[in-house]
């Protein structure tokens, strides 16, 4: 049940016990927080988190029983786990904070590791230790980017931020990648996911085609991230308060939805039209949320003319205006939180719905 995983390009964790800790550690907090999700959700991620936990290939098909038995016991462990502590990190001798994510990394740096350890939505606990690709900085950030993975949770970001040291999660974002490939499949409409797709040869070789998108959509991973981090600090901490009052409401979705598209007008948006990456702005587009497309309807519009025209002008005046609109909005929002406290959820959700841009 405990043993580290081991992944199928490099399958020899260097540091195994270290990386039992970290699955562990994992287990315990989707012991804490899996029930959070929606049924559908969560059977959708236990299923990914099997194929990831056997080793199995994006192209093989999971067998229905053998996953059905692997949930019910992990389910069973989980129920072990619920009042468990997260367990001090060994490496060569010296003992960490399963949080001391900095210290923790230098002292990995000689085995060719990256760990990340924080608190991420609804300060839900996240782990994860991987093989480290890559570490450069940008803009003033530090950039871990992982491979594979030896210990992650139920819920796997491809990107994490803490302070402003940013985590590129590259089987993570792979993953991701294959099931938005997968759920094109089913219908094959002609939208922007086909536009994105149509830039890698699928058809010839699967596994290249996919390693290729996904190289690629690192540097829109790491942009967003940016943003976000951008993004918090001009909306500061009374942000964060105000989400924790309204939660599990349309609000609260909107909200979230406001500061991705705030987030993506500082950073990500200007830094893809700038490199006129264009399969990464198809596969912006065919990834915006419902919420989002409703609050930015005027966004996908720009999108349509110049995917139609080849002038990215309307796209680049529209994200420069959206810019404008999303700071102002949050700042509306902020002061009606200030004003009425948590009962200001219908005013805020009102102001949004009349501010569609």
């Amino acid at each position: 049940m405990n043993k580290a995983k081991s992944s199928l390009s490099d399958p020899v964790c260097p540091l195994p016990e270290l990386c039992q800790t970290v699955q562990q550690n994992c287990h315990i907090a989707d012991a804490r927080y899996a029930a959070d999700y929606t049924l559908c959700i969560y059977l959708l991620k236990m299923r990914e988190f099997y194929r990831w936990e056997h080793n199995l290939p994006f192209s093989s098909a999971l067998d229905n029983e053998a996953v059905g038995i692997w949930l019910r016991s992990r389910e069973t462990h989980w129920e072990d786990l619920e009042t468990v502590e997260f367990s001090p990190l060994t490496i060569e001798t010296q003992n960490f904070n399963p949080f001391d994510t900095d210290d923790i990394n230098q002292a990995l740096e000689p085995h060719g590791l990256v760990y990340s350890g924080g608190l991420g939505l609804k300060s839900k606990p996240h782990f994860f230790l991987g093989k480290l690709h890559n570490r450069h900085e940008v803009d003033g950030y530090t950039v871990y980017i992982s491979d594979n993975e030896f210990a992650r949770d139920l819920a796997a970001p491809p990107a994490m931020t803490l302070d402003r040291t940013i985590f590129v999660r590259r089987e993570s974002l792979k993953r991701l990648v294959w099931e938005k490939l997968e759920e094109w499949r089913w219908n094959r409409p002609e939208n922007a996911m086909a536009r994105a797709i149509a830039h890698y040869d699928f058809a010839a070789n699967l596994d290249t085609a996919l390693d290729a998108m996904t190289e690629n959509e690192l540097n829109s991973a790491l942009l967003h991230e940016i943003g976000e981090v951008e993004a918090g600090h001009y909306l500061g901490e009374e942000w964060e308060q105000m989400l924790a009052e309204l939660p599990h409401s349309k609000t609260e979705i909107m909200l979230r939805a406001l500061r991705d598209h705030l987030a993506d007008a500082i950073s990500t948006l200007p830094r893809l039209l700038e490199q006129e990456h264009t399969p990464s702005l198809h596969f912006y587009f065919a990834n915006l949320s419902s919420m989002r497309k409703h609050l930015y309807p005027s966004l996908h519009k720009a999108y349509q003319q110049w995917h139609e025209s080849k002038d990215v002008r309307p796209l680049q005046n529209q994200v420069n205006r959206g810019r404008d609109h999303w700071q102002s909005m949050a700042d509306n929002a902020l002061e009606l939180y200030r004003q009425q406290g948590h009962e200001a959820r219908h005013a805020i959700e009102s102001l949004l719905e009349d501010s569609r841009l």
